[in-house]
């Protein structure tokens, strides 16, 4: 695996890669890997000729600058996983190389995409990914990019953001990634007390029934059920539960054919925030 801080090097050396015609595949993350990340970089092994993963913990997307300090660096393990999976090249660059003197944001307009969910709790939080995304893009210029269906309402923007810039680049999403126990597979589980970590599969076992619930009950119904769920719980503290329509994820009023549903929640485990979501019927 060869290991890149510089983009100029990392360019010269996919650049030399698609003048042999060479397919790229990539993998953007921000560290702290697991098998979640692991299950997208094999999936783009499956497609691609080349992958390339990067890892770069993204000051601009954290709206709380004590998650930004805390957000877990695992670098040393994070290489033997790659090597695990013959991951073909890595980049790993500082803040200043991607950012330099300016550490701030493009403006993006996602259609109101941005304005919905997390949007709403996570002030320029999107602004941050759109522009790290778009950057890190414009690096590696990857013929597919790869992202898991955890942050779905992350994976619908960058779709937009692609769209929207005319950028020559296919975006896969890939299913959650689950423990044994049905929690949705994160760098911040980690962080987790054990009593948290007991606790915390109570919140797909919740998605589950959700899901159950939707062939009969509505939107509005269900979500006064989760709330009261949440509420009776002694460890969670439900942030959010939203059933949303996948293409524009405005809050789901009454069902209607030909669409498609997907119920979304955030959850804070102590003081640290899971979020998680389930496709609908």
């Amino acid at each position: 695996m060869k290991i890149f801080d510089l983009k100029k090097d990392v360019k010269a050396c996919l650049l030399n890669l698609k003048t042999n015609h060479k397919t790229i595949g990539f993998v953007p993350t921000m560290g702290a890997l697991h098998q979640g990340h692991l299950s997208l970089i094999k999936k783009a092994k499956q497609k691609n000729d080349v992958v390339v993963v990067s890892i770069f913990v993204n000051p601009t997307q954290f709206d709380n600058a004590e998650d930004l300090k805390k957000y877990p660096k695992t670098l040393e393990n994070d290489i033997k996983l790659l090597k695990s999976v013959a991951c073909d090249v890595l980049f790993h660059p500082t803040v200043a190389e991607i950012y330099a003197a300016n550490i701030s944001s493009e403006k993006f307009n996602f259609d109101g995409l941005e304005h919905q969910m997390e949007g709403k709790f996570r002030d320029g939080h999107f602004n941050g990914v759109g522009t790290i995304v778009k950057t890190l893009f414009e690096i590696i210029t990857p013929n597919k990019a790869y992202f898991g269906e955890k942050d779905f309402q992350q994976l619908q923007i960058i779709k937009k953001m692609v769209k929207k810039n005319n950028l020559p680049v296919k975006i896969k999403g890939c299913a959650i990634f689950r423990e044994a126990d049905g929690l949705a597979m994160s760098s911040r589980n980690t962080r987790l007390t054990e009593d948290y970590r007991n606790a915390a599969p109570f919140i797909y076992k919740i998605l589950k029934k959700a899901k159950k619930k939707f062939g009969t009950e509505n939107a509005t119904k269900i979500t006064a059920w989760v709330t009261k769920k949440f509420k009776e719980h002694p460890l969670l503290e439900l942030e959010y539960f939203t059933i949303a329509e996948e293409k524009t994820l405005e809050t789901a009023i009454k069902k209607e054919k030909n669409k498609k549903y997907r119920a979304f929640i955030a959850v804070f485990a102590g003081r640290i925030r899971l979020i998680d979501n389930i496709r609908l019927k």
